[in-house]
């Protein structure tokens, strides 16, 4: 929807000089582009309301609130300016009209009371004090029940019938005649009634209107209503926790009134119900889900029709984006008996709500559709009806391909099940086949020609309303073209030949089965050989870098055998080439995992300390790390799991990380023990245990996560040991379709959270900025941007897809990372004998700038040894069936003989 120039032609004569026409004059083209921008609706109306325009400000308000429910601040601010500028009888009754607007959009007490109040003013006018009365009894039925707000309502009606009795009075002295007596009798009782209706209710303070009408009362209060208050004061004490709760709560508290509506719907109080739900959408109108549910509720309990169409009306104005919200209205007119001219109108609105996927299309037009088949009298040959579905369906799939592909380069329908059931009801309904069968020769050339379900239909539908020759022939296409499961196809049609067929049929039918089946079978061959063939060729390169890399840790070991060797000449030690020496503490070879002294020994042991050095930095650190040597081993202690965290992706150059990791981690409680990971040389391995003397510390931690520590995001993740819990992971972002948050790609590196955050907040309220980083803390030109609500965000993909920013064009859509696609356990076995495991990465693939950022003591070769994401090592299965080769070990004098063939 899109307004026109004159509708905002009162905007533009005003004066230049003016600072709230620089202000409000964007507005107005922006307004133009897009009406359905809310935030822009309000800052035009504030602007106005502050400059005192009100005849301008009454066109943005009228605006606004036909495309939205308007808030029950807005409605007051409204109403009263509008109460300041009503002076004669004509001008009222406005204002009553637009009380009766106001009392729509939302159960609001506070409009409830201003209505009553505004209308006690026209009590001289005719019907004056009967219009009071009713709009006191319509509050009492829309809100009377607020458990918080409802004795507002109920003081007030009482007053105003308090407040006639008094004028009803006779003067002091006279005798009143009798029809003066019967109306006092009459008011009297109006306000016992209103008394005792009240004291049947829960309503917070209670027990000051019980007292007060036992003051106002000169009889006895009748038991039956004592009996009436003594269980609504029950009921109260029943809710009070859950209105304690809610006072208590942080907007929006959806949480706090969801438990509320489960605790009114064991108790089956429609009223009640109804209730809860109306104010817990007052602050939540933009939660799709609980609209759907009050809806649901509405459609198959209270099933009345002003109440049922009045609710679905709000939810597809507050959630117009939500597709399965405009399904249900459709639905809920048709039940009611709406005109078809409403429905149609409001179909047409659904179109140009701007759902954020292309499957929202072809939902929202197959209900329709659905609803004009079901108008159709079938038993006539042609109607209206008929003619009027048969160009919907052709609408339809003429839409699905110019509008819907064209935004989001897809149909939504690629199974084309709309032209599926457009062809069935030709078919079944119609007897029409022909039509049936161009609509399914279409359908296969949309690409569903190798499918073998699709033929099945196709074929199904010819078997019940075609002939034979048609099924035949079907199946003779589906046996050339299928190529999923052709086999299914070839066992159809020789079914088909067996039961039908002549003996002519029957030998086509085989010898085009063969002939086919043999094809495929030598196209899965061929597969078969190629995949084997890559697999070989896979396993031949591992065994090459297996052997370059035993080669290489070889010739390293015998170059420094022989730098031993060459000092102990010198020194007349012992030991000759030939002389084997005492053999040294094996280690595993590097690429087959984890040493077990690097994950589970935390301190680890480093040989022989060296001769005092000058304390220079550099010595200093030498020195540090020669002290580390002498440190006993101490195994992790898994029981103490939940007080503990696991750091990781430091920068292997911090200098007493203890030091440095206590600072940061104090803030969270008191640690009893950080425990850094040394490798054998001494260096920092860049992770580490934090050890908090009570749990909840340990959970305050995790929140550092991503910190940036000397230039790098710190990873802070809970300590599980994955032998326990071998399925556990650590991803704090989710992974499904988020439809209040986007994803950006193509920023310039160069882009600060701040710059985004400019761009973004033009087009809705900005809760959070994410910029992805590599593990170094670089920037990967990628962001995730939280928007408070999904239509915000919707309107910014429309308007920020395809921006330049800083020379580079980014590209936005909704935050739905794709599915990950692992294989299964038994295909994952096949694979690992043939081929070497790769490295996975992100769901969206590795970027340009992800190198390996994992030392070479910890990468895996061909049989790795999995490892826990908080440091421990687990066996694998592959690695405890087939263990590693170790490499052969090698003596002093082996190496020589070694070098000496060279």
């Amino acid at each position: 929807m899109r307004f026109c120039s004159e509708c905002f032609q009162v905007y533009l004569p005003w004066p230049s000089p003016s600072s709230t026409f620089n202000v409000v004059f964007p507005l107005v083209p922006k307004l133009s582009i897009n009406a359905f921008d809310y935030n822009c609706h309000l800052d035009l109306i504030k602007l106005l309301r502050q400059e005192g325009e009100l005849v301008k400000l009454r066109r943005a308000r009228q605006k606004m609130s036909e495309l939205f429910p308007l808030t029950e601040e807005i409605w007051l601010d409204w109403l009263k300016d509008e109460i300041k500028m009503a002076s004669e009888s004509s001008e009222r009754e406005k204002v009553y009209e637009l009380f009766e607007r106001a009392v729509k959009d939302y159960i609001c007490p506070e409009i409830w009371l201003e209505y009553a109040q505004y209308s006690i003013g026209g009590i001289g006018q005719e019907g004056g004090i009967e219009r009071v009365r009713s709009i006191f009894e319509r509050a009492l039925t829309a809100v009377g029940l607020h458990v918080t707000k409802g004795t507002a309502l109920w003081e007030a009606y009482r007053e105003f019938e308090n407040a006639i009795l008094e004028t009803a009075q006779p003067a002091p002295g006279s005798v009143p005649s009798p029809e003066q007596q019967q109306m006092l009798c009459n008011q009297l009782e109006k306000i016992h009634t209103l008394f005792r209706r009240q004291l049947g209710i829960p309503l917070l303070d209670m027990e000051t209107s019980y007292a007060e009408y036992e003051e106002w009362s000169e009889d006895p209060i009748p038991e039956t209503t004592i009996k009436n208050y003594k269980k609504a004061l029950q009921q109260l004490e029943k809710c009070k926790p859950y209105e304690e709760a809610l006072l208590g709560a942080e907007t929006p508290k959806l949480a706090e009134y969801q438990a509320y509506i489960d605790f009114e719907m064991k108790a089956g109080d429609p009223a009640r119900i109804q209730l809860i739900y109306e104010r817990a959408l007052a602050e939540n109108c933009l939660v799709p889900d609980l609209w759907a549910r009050y809806n649901q509720y509405l459609d198959r309990q209270l099933k009345v029709k002003e109440l049922v169409l009045s609710a679905h009306d709000r939810a597809v104005r507050n959630c117009p984006w939500t597709v399965g919200l405009w399904i249900r209205y459709l639905l809920a007119m048709e039940r009611h008996r709406v005109d078809h001219s409403i429905i149609s109108e409001m179909f047409e609105k659904a179109l140009n709500a701007g759902f954020i996927q292309a499957t929202d299309y072809v939902e929202i037009w197959q209900a329709y559709l659905d609803y004009l088949r079901r108008r159709v009298d079938f038993t006539q040959d042609s109607s209206k009806e008929l003619e009027e579905l048969r160009s919907a369906f052709a609408r339809a799939v003429e839409y699905l391909k110019q509008e819907v592909e064209e935004r989001f380069s897809e149909s939504g329908d690629p199974s084309c099940t709309i032209m599926q059931n457009w062809a069935r009801i030709e078919a079944r309904l119609c007897n029409n086949m022909q039509k049936a069968r161009e609509l399914w020769d279409n359908i296969m050339t949309k690409g569903n020609a190798k499918y073998a379900n699709m033929w099945l239909e196709y074929y199904n539908l010819e078997r019940a309303h075609g002939d034979t020759q048609h099924c035949r022939k079907a199946l003779h296409r589906a046996v050339q073209c299928t190529s999923d499961y052709p086999e299914h196809v070839c066992e159809v049609l020789l079914t088909l030949e067996r039961i039908e067929g002549t003996l002519e049929d029957w030998d086509a039918a085989v010898q085009k089965t063969e002939n086919r089946l043999a094809r495929v079978n030598e196209q899965r061959a061929k597969a078969a050989e190629k995949e084997a063939a890559l697999a070989k060729l896979e396993e031949e390169k591992a065994e090459q870098r297996k052997q370059a890399r035993a080669e290489k840790k070889a010739s390293k070991k015998a170059k420094k055998a022989r730098a031993g060797d060459k000092r102990k000449a010198d020194d007349d030690d012992e030991g000759e080439w030939g002389q084997e020496e005492e053999e040294q503490p094996s280690k595993r070879h590097k690429g087959d995992g984890l040493l077990e002294e690097d994950m589970e020994v935390e301190m680890g042991l480093f040989g022989r300390s060296g001769p005092e050095k000058p304390d220079c930095p550099a010595n200093q650190k030498e020195k540090a790390t020669t002290s580390r040597k002498d440190i006993p081993k101490v195994l992790h202690d898994s029981s103490k799991d939940n007080v503990t965290v696991f750091v990781s992706n430091l920068s292997y150059n911090m200098a007493e990380p203890e030091v440095k990791l206590k600072e940061l981690f104090e803030s969270c409680g008191e640690v009893a023990e950080i425990r850094p990971v040394f490798s054998n040389k001494g260096t920092f391995r860049g992770y580490c245990y934090v050890e908090f003397k009570e749990e909840k510390s340990a959970r305050q931690a995790l929140g550092l996560d991503r910190q940036a520590v000397e230039g790098r995001p710190m990873f802070v993740s809970p300590c599980v040991d994955k032998n326990k819990h071998p399925d556990f992971k650590v991803f704090r972002y989710s992974t499904t379709l988020e439809k209040h948050k986007l994803f950006i790609s193509g920023l310039p590196f160069s882009c600060t959270k701040e710059e985004l955050e400019d761009v973004c907040k033009a087009h809705g309220n900005v809760k959070d900025i994410r910029l992805v980083t590599n593990r170094a803390g670089k920037p990967k030109g990628l962001a995730y941007v939280e928007y408070e609500n999904e239509a915000q965000a919707s309107q910014a993909v429309l308007k920020m897809d395809g921006l330049t920013v800083k020379e580079h064009v980014i590209k936005v859509m909704i935050s739905n990372p794709p599915l990950r696609k692992l294989p299964d356990k038994a295909e994952a076995g096949r694979a690992s004998q043939f081929a070497v495991p790769r490295q996975v990465y992100g769901a969206r693939g590795k970027g340009r700038t992800q190198l390996s950022m994992v030392p070479r003591a910890l990468q895996r070769q061909s049989n790795p040894v999995a490892k826990a994401e908080n440091g421990m090592v687990q066996n694998s299965p592959a690695a405890s069936s087939a263990p590693p080769e170790e490499p052969k070990k090698m003596s002093n004098a082996d190496f020589a003989k070694m070098l000496l063939k060279k």
